[in-house]
Formats: C-alpha cells, structure tokens, sequence
C-alpha cells in the first residue's frame, strides 16, 4: 500500500533530520544526494522544517564552482536545553547543553559522606538550577542522570541499595517535582560509559561489545547487535556478584564481596599496591587509580610489572567467563582503574585471555575516560529530545 502524501512527507522529514544529526549542518544538494529524495522534494522538506522551527540556516558551503554558495541548514540548537548529571557517592557532576549537544555550562559540588539525604539532594537540585539559569536556559527539556545501581526496567527508578546513598534515588524524584515540564530518567552509569563509547570512543568500529567498568565497584555493560541489553530485572552486567576463584568465599543476594568485586573494586587494587609496594601518583584521583598510573609510568620497575601483571590476572578471571558467556568479540576497560592502566593493562589482560578463552577477543582501554558517563547521559538525553521534537513535522 503506498504511502499517503502527509505520511511520506512525515517519513522524508524525519530522514532529514536523522541526517543532521549524524552529519551536522548540510546542503540542499547533500541532503538529495544522501536521501536519493527529488530537488523540488528536498526543497518543500527544508522549508517545512524551516517554518517549524527545527532547522535554519547554519553557514554557507565553499562553492565547487562558479556561483553563489550553498545555504548549510543545521539543527536549531536553540530548540530545547538539556543537562546531563553524573552522579557518585562523593558528589555530582553536571554539564547544560543545547539541542545538538554544545555544552553551555558545566559544573561539580562534592558532597560529603554523612550528608542528610535531604541536605543532599537539596544541594544537587540547586546546582543543576543555578547551572541551567548561568547556561541561559530558561526550561529544560530533559534531564539524564547516570548513578551506581539497579534501574527498574519497568520504572526507569533506581532500584533500593544498602550500598548506595539514599540521596540518589530520591534525586531523580525531586527533579522532576521541580522541574516539572523537563523529562527526567536515570540509567545505571556502566550502561551510560558504554553507548558513550561506542558513539564517540574504543567501540566505534564495533556493534558487540562489552565495558568492564573497574572503578571504586565493578561492572560491565553489554552490547549485542548495537542494541544495550538490561535483563529482565535491569542486573545485566552485575559481574561484582560474580563467583570466581581467589577470593577467600562467595558473594551473597546482599553482599558481593567473595564475588569478582573483591579482586578487582578499588578497595581491593589499592590492597594489592599496599602490598606490592607501589605508592600512588600524587594527585586528586582515588588511591587505587593511582596506584595503577604509577605503575604504568614506569613500568620497568619489577615491582611495578609484577603488580601490573597480578591486576591483569585478576582482571581477566573476570572478563573470560564474559568472554565464555556472550562472545562479544570485543571487551573495552573503563572506569578509573582501566583509564589509568590504558594499553598497558589492556595489553595484559588480553594476553590471558588467549590461555584461558578459545574465542578471540580485542581488549582496548576506555578512550573516553573519565567523562565517559556524563558523555552517555547527554548522548542519550539529546538524543530522547530530538526523538521527541522531531516527532512533529508532518503530522
């Protein structure tokens, strides 16, 4: 059955701006040439999209041959204001952006252990506040908040946790009774790092992938076919919990220590520096960080490789049963520990791997480091934007 004119005008607008958001600004002539669509077609959608308010003019393309520039059309970023929170047990941090992504304002407020749950989420609503009205956003349109935890996969709520401040779940639910016309959601920080990197980071090339998250906990993040992967309860990737060998016994329904955690959480990489000897980089990053970049800076200390090596043991116990599991073909270390370790760890944990799995696996340390939760937040907090905006034309 053909399509009806106000179908296929809806279906060509959206094809257009899909194109502006992967390519950025573009010509009429581009835009024809990438969506095989007519001249005059082209030219109706541009002025649709124009009248609506989605696009304008954004610069002029250097002509190819004699004659007036090309109009580039863009975005209009203008459009809508987001922000993106990354949320940890010592604080918040927090970027404000416009429509495609182009970061207004950013800031971070620490946030002391043994702060009320009250005082706490009273202190991160009014830095997202204070920070959205410096960035010049009068509303925002939504909100995308990355924490540690379970998030219901029914809910979209952070789901109930000994380990983690009461205050994050209670954020969520305070932003939105305060920022009632923006769209707020959270998603468990591992899964954020992980769409971050493989939109802009070490899983670009790569539609399967798993992130091991080795930070103050572990984690791990799967992607099957380009699609993130949750589980029925939203545990998928809860590898702390995971049994493995060289612990000194097994995790609990409540505790994961004796699981995966206990050889590779940060508590447990900044004992085994302790006892190698390896003294952290000064600096503000956690103990366990490092340790592990001190390491690598000189890793011609036999101290240094040894411990080096050790942590990549304990490392690949981890990612073979993965590698078993889901042959993913691909396995990125992030969070601060596979930050600081780089090339180096990752280099070692992929030489294990060839003795312990007999599927090929690339191991790659995060590129994106650190940022790599507040990048997902934003990605997919833009992203959910301009799905919503871009509903309208053609309706």
């Amino acid at each position: 059955m053909a399509a009806s004119p106000s179908t296929a005008r809806a279906i060509n607008d959206r094809l257009a701006l899909r194109l502006l958001q992967q390519e950025g600004p573009l010509t009429a002539g581009q835009l024809k040439e990438l969506t095989g669509l007519s001249r005059p077609t082209v030219a109706d959608l541009v002025e649709r999209l124009t009248a609506a308010g989605l696009i304008e003019v954004a610069g002029e393309a250097r002509a190819q041959r004699r004659g007036p520039n090309a109009k580039l059309y863009g975005i209009v970023a203008g459009r809508a204001h987001l922000a993106a929170l990354d949320v940890r047990t010592e604080g918040v941090a927090l970027v404000v952006s416009d429509l495609v992504g182009g970061v207004l304002a950013e800031a971070s407020l620490p946030i002391a252990d043994g702060t009320g749950t009250g005082p706490a989420v009273e202190q991160a609503v009014a830095l997202v506040e204070r920070t959205a009205k410096e960035a010049g956003a009068d509303r925002l349109h939504t909100v995308g908040i990355g924490a540690p935890g379970l998030i219901d996969p029914a809910t979209g709520e952070l789901r109930d946790s000994t380990s983690l401040p009461e205050w994050h779940r209670r954020l969520v639910a305070v932003l939105q009774e305060r920022l009632p016309e923006a769209r707020v959601s959270a998603e468990n920080e591992t899964n954020l790092a992980a769409l971050a990197e493989q939109r802009d980071g070490a899983a670009r090339d790569r539609d399967t992938f798993v992130l091991l998250w080795l930070g103050h906990g572990t984690g791990a993040a799967v992607i099957l076919d380009g699609v993130l992967r949750r589980g029925a309860s939203g545990g998928t990737g809860e590898i702390g919990f995971l049994p493995v060998p060289g612990t000194p016994g097994l995790p609990s329904a409540t505790d994961c220590a004796g699981g995966f955690h206990s050889l590779a959480g940060a508590a447990a990489v900044a004992r085994l520096a302790g006892e190698y000897g390896v003294a952290p980089e000064p600096g503000a990053e956690p103990e366990a960080a490092g340790a592990v970049r001190a390491a690598v800076a000189a890793p011609r200390r036999a101290v240094h490789a040894r411990f080096l090596d050790t942590l990549a043991d304990r490392v690949a116990v981890g990612v073979a049963a993965v590698v078993a599991l889901l042959d993913p073909g691909c396995v990125v270390l992030g969070g601060e520990i596979g930050q600081a370790g780089g090339e180096a760890l990752a280099a070692r944990v992929h030489d294990r791997l060839t003795v312990l799995s007999p599927l090929p696996v690339d191991v790659r340390p995060s590129t994106l480091g650190g940022g790599a939760v507040l990048r997902g937040a934003l990605l997919t907090a833009r992203d959910r934007a301009q799905d919503e905006l871009f509903g309208a034309p053609g309706r």
